[in-house]
This record gives structure tokens, sequence and C-alpha cells, in this order.
């Protein structure tokens, strides 16, 4: 079968399995992506994300992954929620979960029609195949932009005509010698309406991030006390931000996923603060069973939620900060701390000062109070 027609072939079958959209570029990255890689981690911009270098060489290579591949095949899933996702910010007593971690992990649906995909492609013409999704250290932005899936918004995410913002992505490479589609134009203009919306200003310019300021990474990859100057800028988000990728004009032209993968589950949707500032190592375990969410486990969400609700301003709050003042988590009584001063009265904060801060054996939790 001609290569042309084993494409066209493989482009039906990724749309029969799930799959909303489908692109073929060659299994190299041009130089720019490389370069910008490189620049990325010698500034330090990653972060406490020591992966992201320790597997550079091959994130910038396909080849490095697998020398015998030829071509990519560069698969989307729309994920576009029916609710707008910034309505929770005039909620303060919610909590903000990203929308893509509203329900199951989607890596496991995802994955599971990538190798659906790769066993057909597998059988019909008989070559090896290697699936990847985001975990794999596969630079999927500039791979989907290659293949014509979009471009890459000056958020740094891939942007669809047909479904703005809101794009999963996953990959299968071949050695199957594949003709290219060809990569769109970038259709951004001047619009910046995503590097304005980010609440820490984490862009250094278009396309630039540094991680280090972003609420995504704070609120997810980074494990320890989220820099003071920055807390009162994440507002009620507890994991994630969505609003770089909300406030996007293409997203006129999006559409709810019906996918049953991936409908919100309510719970998750707009949790109280209460709710989950009151939860167990089993409770949230339960609660987040399958859900992105409890790969930070309960020390980290209740950093943030802690931070949500100091940020919140709500005098009925305090209790609920004061109640974890003597959790066995140093970061949670940090950051208990540090909603107890946003909250209280002085007179209040310094009675609390008395009865906790000399019998802290923390040493950051010490200085929280002072």
């Amino acid at each position: 079968m001609p290569a042309l027609a084993i494409r066209e072939a493989i482009r039906r079958e990724a749309l029969a399995v799930g799959f909303d959209q489908v692109g073929f570029a060659r299994a190299r990255l041009p130089g720019t992506a490389r370069r910008e890689l490189s620049e990325f981690l010698a500034l330090g911009l990653h972060g406490d994300m020591g992966w992201m270098a320790e597997t550079a060489l091959r994130r910038g290579d396909p080849k490095e992954l697998w020398p015998e591949a030829a071509s990519v095949v560069a698969l989307g899933l729309n994920y576009g929620p029916s609710l707008d996702p910034l309505a929770l910010a005039a909620r303060p007593d919610r909590g903000r979960i990203s929308v893509y971690a509203r329900n199951r992990d989607y890596h496991d649906p995802l994955k599971k029609r990538l190798k659906r995909l790769a066993r057909w492609m597998h059988e019909s013409w008989g070559a090896p195949v290697k699936v990847f999704v985001d975990t794999a250290p596969v630079m999927e932005k500039p791979l989907a932009e290659l293949a014509g899936l979009g471009w890459r918004g000056k958020h740094t995410n891939i942007v669809s005509r047909e479904f703005g913002s809101w794009l999963f992505l996953g990959e299968i490479l071949t050695p199957l010698d594949l003709p290219p589609d060809l990569p769109g134009p970038g259709l951004c203009g001047s619009c910046r309406r995503c590097l304005d919306a980010c609440p820490t200003r984490a862009f250094l310019g278009e396309r630039r991030l540094d991680a280090r300021r972003c609420v995504s990474y704070l609120t997810i990859e980074h494990k320890g006390h989220i820099p003071a100057e920055i807390r009162p800028l994440l507002g009620n988000r507890v994991y994630g931000c969505d609003d770089c990728l909300a406030v996007c004009p293409w997203n006129r032209f999006a559409r709810p996923t019906r996918d049953p993968d991936y409908q919100p589950r309510p719970a998750l949707t707009e949790p109280r603060l209460a709710d989950l500032a009151g939860l167990d190592a089993a409770a949230f375990a339960e609660i987040f069973r399958g859900s992105p969410v409890k790969r930070i486990g309960r020390e980290r969400l209740l950093r943030n939620v802690l931070i949500a609700i100091g940020n919140g301003g709500e005098g009925d709050a305090l209790p609920i900060a004061r109640g974890l003042l003597g959790d066995p988590s140093p970061l949670i009584r940090a950051m208990a701390v540090w909603a107890v001063r946003r909250l209280a009265d002085p007179a209040e904060v310094a009675r609390l000062r008395r009865e906790w801060a000399e019998h802290e054996s923390d040493a950051e939790v010490r200085a929280e109070w002072y």
C-alpha cells in the first residue's frame, strides 16, 4: 500500500478509536526547539523538576528515544469544559481545581486509546510501534505543531482552530516512512490575553515561561514551601491553573467534551475549602481515587488549601486554619500559621503565637509566626 494511503488509513482509524485530532510529522525536531529547551534548563526556569534536565538529550530528539523511528503520529483529545473555568474566582470559599484534573487521571484513557491504535497499526503493517504521553521525555507540543494539530500559543500550549486551548496530546512513533502533514501558521497575532492573565506574571515573553512562578508548577510539582510573596497571588487555586488557557479567544470555537472519561466529577468541580481542609489521609485517598490530585498527596494539597483560605479573607475560615496548627506535617502547620496571621486580629495572633510558637520544633514553622 502506498505511504499516503497508509497515512490516511491511520488517520481514519485514529478518529474511529476516539481521538479528535491526528497529524503526522517526521521523527525529528527543529534546532529551535532544542535551543529553547537548552536555554530553559540553563536558566533554571524548570525549578526543581530535575527530571527535565536528566532527560534533556532524549527529550530534544525523538531518535534518541528510538533510533528506528521515522514518523510521529501526533494525536489530540478534546477536554473542553462545559463551565467557565474562571467562575470560581468570585467564590473564595471554594477551591479551584484545574479542568484537566476534575475526573480520573487523563493519562490512563489516553494511553489506552494510543495502545489500541498502535496495536492496529502493527497488525495492519507489521511495523513496530511505541506510544508516548507527557510522562515520557517527549517534546509533545513542538511535535504536535509540526504535525499540524495547531500552533504553540504565547502561553506555550497548543492552540487549535477547532478546540481552542483544550487538547490532551499523545504520540505514536513508528519506522513507517509516512508523508508529513504541513504545520499551519501561528494565529495569535498581536493578542496577549494569555500573558496578561497570568496571576503571578510567570511569562518572560511569548512562549517563555518561568515555571518557578507558574501556579501549576507551584501547586503541583513544587514540594516545599511556596514563596511568601507569591502566596497572595494564588487566590483560591488549590491544584493547577487554567487562566492563560481560559482567556484564549480561540476558545470561542471550542466545544465541551462529550467523552465520558473526561466529564467532571461534581465533588471536584467546586469543592468547599472547609471540606478539603478537613480531609485526613484516608478521606483524601478516597475522594481523589484515580484523580491526578492524588499524586501530590494530602500534605501538598492542604498546603495549597490553607493558602487559599488565607487569601479568602473570610473570618469564619479562621477556625479551620487554627485547627491545623497542630497537624503532624510541618508544611501544613506553616501554612496554617500563615492563614491564621492573614485572618485573625493582632491580639488573637499574639495569643496563638504564645500558645504554639514556643513549643514548635520546626524552624520554618516558627519563622512563619514572626
